[in-house]
């Protein structure tokens, strides 16, 4: 596989990303895209939706390798493992809440996990290690090893969790109820190190994530709100705010590679950009979704984000409206 580049190789900026449009669309839906995750050190993009099946990607040419079918158990959730033909995915058939490690190359299951007993509404791989962590509608966020059957905690929450471990795999964040709870991933049965609070916004949780860098978070909410934090000292640095999600929809959101930047859905299917620094608003896009809020992912290492609704857009900048770029041949 070829390795990805640690840099973006075009600098980001407030005019890089107002150029930004979708070129590769896929169509072939028809239904509601749920999930969409990168592979860190591959070309390989995966995503999930309701027609309950996994399709994977390769960006490097935008081309889709292979469509599986999960008929009986459905499939929600999907997040790569550290290989780039392994993934853990969580169920949506109302009946089975399992999770399941499957390998795509040959379709064959490799590991059942059970413990859960309503809808995983949160899926988070620790980098570079065998670990993840789930939360559920049941109010608990169990931990994993990849390598073993059978939970090896379980916290208990007060709400719809979101939860999220930092990119190098030290900390974890679990966010309900307003507040986000930091937890150390060797003592985390000792409870939270750090409560933050998200400045009185009580509504349900729906994502938390990490900048790449670790040094900022984000948490969504259903009433709308996007909560930019300092993930060391807790400090609340921007709120955005867009159209509320109804109580089955997610709001998501995703930090550039750098952090510079979030780009979120909204509960009227539009997405937007907004600079972490000046707190503004620096794009919209009205037309990548279909209705839904989308799901958003930012490529690793890349000048690309990818949305999914009931259709799938690599958005990629537009060089021809950058005068700087469009003189270069």
């Amino acid at each position: 596989m070829v390795e990805r580049e640690e840099r973006v190789s075009l600098e980001l900026s407030e005019e890089l990303i107002q150029s930004m449009e979708p070129g590769a669309v896929f169509r072939d839906y028809n239904c509601r895209i749920s999930s969409i995750d990168f592979h860190k050190t591959s070309t390989y993009m995966v995503t999930a939706s309701d027609d309950d099946s996994i399709r994977l990607y390769d960006v490097a040419t935008a081309s889709c390798l292979k469509t599986i079918n999960s008929k009986k158990y459905g499939v929600d959730l999907v997040c790569f493992t550290s290989h780039p033909t392994t993934v853990i995915y969580s169920s949506r058939n109302g009946w089975d809440d399992s999770l399941r490690l499957l390998s795509l190359h040959d379709n064959k299951y490799l590991r059942y996990f059970k413990g859960h007993h309503d809808r995983v509404v949160s899926l988070s791989l620790c980098s570079g290690g065998e670990c993840f962590i789930s939360g559920s509608l049941d109010r608990t966020v169990l931990l994993w090893d990849q390598r073993v059957e059978k939970c090896q905690g379980l916290l208990r929450v007060q709400g719809r969790p979101a939860a999220a471990y930092d990119d190098q795999g030290l900390v974890f964040a679990i966010a309900f109820g307003g507040y986000i709870r930091m937890f150390d991933t060797r003592m985390y049965e000792k409870g939270p190190f750090e409560i933050f609070s998200v400045g009185g916004d009580l509504s349900e949780a729906n994502v938390v994530k990490f900048s790449n860098d670790g040094r900022l978070m984000l948490l969504t909410t259903m009433d709308g709100y996007i909560h930019v934090l300092d993930s060391f000292r807790g400090t609340l640095l921007s709120t955005y705010s867009v159209k509320p999600v109804a109580e089955a929809s997610t709001l998501d959101a995703t930090f550039s590679p750098e952090g510079m930047f979030v780009v979120s859905g909204s509960g009227d299917g539009s997405t937007h950009a907004w600079g972490v620094r000046s707190g503004k608003q620096v794009h919209s896009w009205m037309g990548i979704g279909s209705g839904d809020p989308p799901v958003i992912k930012w490529a690793p290492g890349s000048p690309m984000f990818v949305t999914g609704s009931s259709e799938l857009s690599f958005v990629i900048p537009d060089l021809s409206k950058l005068p700087a770029y469009s003189i270069r041949k």
